[in-house]
């Protein structure tokens, strides 16, 4: 089994945090703060903790990116509408349309 550390910068040291495999009776789901450990807000807000991250964030009417997961997909849809339907014209558009003008 490949063994995964994590580095502790408190203790100076290595940590083992390697994913044991589970039965399918132990389907249990454990959900780690760790990736919070030291984390501080580019103003130098600590926000070590699930919960201090939480309330930052609406304090500064700030978002994460996974809560646009939705809006990206549908403007996907859209871009994609827009440029095989019509709109305004891109840079190839118009050069493809002098190319074919100059070569008649």
């Amino acid at each position: 089994m490949k063994r995964t550390y994590r580095y502790d910068s408190k203790l100076d040291e290595l940590i083992e945090i390697t994913r044991q495999k589970q039965g399918p009776a132990d389907k249990k789901i454990f959900v780690s703060d760790a990736h919070y450990d030291g984390l501080v807000a580019t103003d130098g807000t600590d926000i070590g903790t699930r919960k201090k991250h939480r309330e930052y964030m609406k304090q500064n009417n700030l978002t994460t990116m996974d809560d646009f997961t939705n809006s990206w997909s549908e403007a996907k849809e859209s871009r994609e509408n827009y440029m095989q339907n019509g709109g305004t014209f891109r840079r190839e558009d118009i050069a493809r349309a002098i190319h074919k003008i100059e070569s008649n």
